[in-house]
C-alpha cells in the first residue's frame, strides 16, 4: 500500500462487492474484509444488476468493486442507474472494475460508463486495497496494460464508430463468444465462467441468431475480424 500498515488501519472506506460468482466474493473478503488490518469495511455484496443497484443505493459505500459479467446487463448497466450517485456533490460512490475479462472492449466500456480503474482479478489482496484507497482519493487506477486500452480510446478527439452488432449481443454473450473465437470446447467454455454446458450451446446460439451466422467458424471469423480474440 501507499502508506505505512500504522496509517493505513487508521483510514477507512466502505466497500460494496458486486459479482456473481458467491464464492469469489467470499475470497475477496476475507482476503481485504478484514477491517483493523486493511482498513476496508465490506458492508454489502451483490450478484447481479438489481441486487448491486439495491444494495448500493442503500449503503452508500465509497467504493464500488464491480465485475464486468453481470446477470440483467452487466457492469455497464449497474453504472448507468447508479449515474446519480457518482455525480453526487457530497459522498459520491465511486467504482473500481474487478474483472477476469482483460478485453479492450470491456476495459473501454466501464471506463466510458463511469468507472475510475480497471483491474484484473490476478491483482494482490495488498494492491487490491491499494487500489481502492487511490480510488476513494479519486485516482485512476488501471491493471498495468489494460491503461493502454484507455489511452488509445481517448487520444483521438473522433468517437469511435459504434459496432451495431456487437451492441446487440449482452456482455456473457460477448465473453462466450470471444472464447469460442480462441478454440475452446463447450465444456471448457462452461467450466471457465462458471455455467453449464447448456447454457453456453444457449449463448452459442443467441449469439448466432443475432449475427445472423450459421457456424462457430463464422463466429470465429467475425470476432477475429473485430480483434475481439
Amino acid at each position: 500500500m501507499t502508506e505505512s500498515a500504522e496509517e493505513s488501519v487508521e483510514r477507512r472506506v466502505r466497500v460494496v462487492l458486486v459479482d456473481d460468482h458467491r464464492m469469489f466474493r467470499a475470497g475477496v473478503q476475507a482476503e481485504i474484509g478484514q477491517t483493523e488490518r486493511t482498513g476496508v469495511e465490506v458492508v454489502g455484496e451483490a450478484a447481479d444488476v438489481d441486487q448491486a443497484v439495491t444494495v448500493i443505493t442503500a449503503t452508500r459505500p465509497e467504493v464500488v468493486l464491480l465485475d464486468v459479467h453481470l446477470p440483467g446487463g452487466g457492469g455497464v448497466e449497474v453504472l448507468r442507474r447508479c449515474a446519480p450517485l457518482m455525480t453526487a456533490a457530497q459522498h459520491p460512490v465511486r467504482f473500481l472494475a474487478l474483472s477476469v475479462s482483460d478485453a479492450a472492449e470491456d476495459v473501454i466500456g466501464v471506463i466510458r460508463g463511469g468507472a475510475r480503474g480497471y483491474v484484473t482479478k490476478t491483482i494482490t489482496g495488498t494492491d487490491l486495497v491499494d487500489s481502492i484507497f487511490r480510488v476513494q482519493d479519486g485516482d485512476a487506477v488501471f491493471s498495468p496494460r489494460l491503461a493502454g486500452f484507455v489511452l488509445d480510446a481517448f487520444a483521438s478527439t473522433d468517437a469511435p464508430p459504434v459496432d451495431e452488432d456487437l451492441d446487440r449481443l449482452t456482455q456473457r454473450e460477448r465473453e462466450v463468444l470471444r472464447l469460442i473465437a480462441r478454440g475452446y470446447a463447450y465444456k471448457e467454455i462452461a467450466k471457465q465462467l462458471f455455467i453449464s454446458v447448456k447454457t453456453v450451446e444457449s449463448h452459442v446460439s443467441a449469439v448466432l441468431r443475432k449475427l445472423q451466422l450459421s457456424n462457430r467458424h463464422e463466429l470465429t471469423r467475425w470476432a477475429t475480424a473485430r480483434r475481439l480474440v
